[in-house]
């Protein structure tokens, strides 16, 4: 295993840890550097009305694309956490699924500013039901407490 396949699977484990994403039945269906695309299944335990998902299962979609995303650029051990995000719900969010395209937009040292779209997907057709700009947190995971 290559040095970014390592950094790669290290992403994927530690968001797939987290029992949100669990919760969620999140999935990755790609993670490269820089980029990170995942589903999540309609629930209706999220919805706030038939097959309609509520803004929380939606906004969850997309930061852990963007922040998986950002992820992938991080040092070998470091960590990353959302400090900022700001979601835009533009279509309702029906479907059998969501997928959530997630990429970095300016990697910095302390900070690594972060995007995704997400799109409902209904019979294989993906429309765009919500973008999100948000900020990453890096934390050396070599670093003293």
């Amino acid at each position: 295993m290559s040095r970014t396949e390592s950094a790669l699977e290290q992403v994927r484990r530690a968001v797939l840890a987290m029992p949100m994403a669990q919760t969620l039945q999140l999935a990755f269906r790609q993670l490269a550097p820089g980029r990170a695309e995942l589903e999540i299944p309609v629930q209706e335990a999220w919805c706030f009305r038939p097959g309609q998902l509520q803004a929380t299962a939606i906004f969850a979609a997309a930061d852990f694309a963007a922040v998986a995303a950002a992820g992938t650029l991080l040092p070998q051990g470091s960590v990353n956490a959302t400090i900022d995000a700001s979601l835009k719900i533009v279509a309702p969010a029906r479907g059998s699924h969501l997928v959530a395209r997630g990429r970095v937009v300016q990697a910095a040292r302390l900070l690594t500013v972060c995007a995704a779209d997400v799109f409902a997907v209904h019979e294989g057709t993906e429309t765009l039901c919500a973008t999100l700009l948000g900020t990453a947190r890096n934390i050396d995971g070599h670093a003293r407490p």
